[in-house]
């Protein structure tokens, strides 16, 4: 199949089907006037690295996802180790973003948000030295 056909099986853009393939992530086989031809493992594998990059994995570790997916052989501890390094830095991010929002909303809460020009957002982003 085409690559308008590829992308309307796997739900995602021409362009960025055409960009996996520039970095070898999925490599479909070509016709001989050159054309781009897709098989239904193509699809499927685009459709794999398409949930993976929706839970956040990075296209290296879609990679490598990819390739442990393609060994029959594959031990889940491998799979594993990479889902579980994925979830700390989440929860990384989850414990950043708690902080950020802990700190906003104090702000927030502590400004008047009247016509005077006291505010302590401006005071905050400013810094301690002005």
């Amino acid at each position: 199949m085409n690559i308008g056909d590829a992308a309307k099986q796997s739900g995602l853009p021409a362009k960025t089907i055409r960009y996996y393939e520039e970095i070898s992530l999925v490599v479909p086989g070509r016709s001989d006037n050159g054309y781009r031809t897709y098989s239904p493992t193509d699809v499927h594998k685009l459709q794999f690295v398409q949930r993976a990059r929706g839970l956040g994995f990075s296209v290296e570790d879609c990679r490598a996802l990819l390739s442990l997916y393609e060994d029959d052989h594959r031990a889940s501890a491998d799979v594993k180790a990479i889902a579980t390094e994925h979830l700390s830095e989440i929860e990384a991010k989850i414990a950043e973003l708690k902080a950020l929002h802990k700190t906003l909303k104090h702000l927030v809460d502590h400004c008047h948000g009247d016509d005077r020009p006291h505010c302590p957002i401006i005071d905050d982003l400013a810094g301690p030295d002005h």
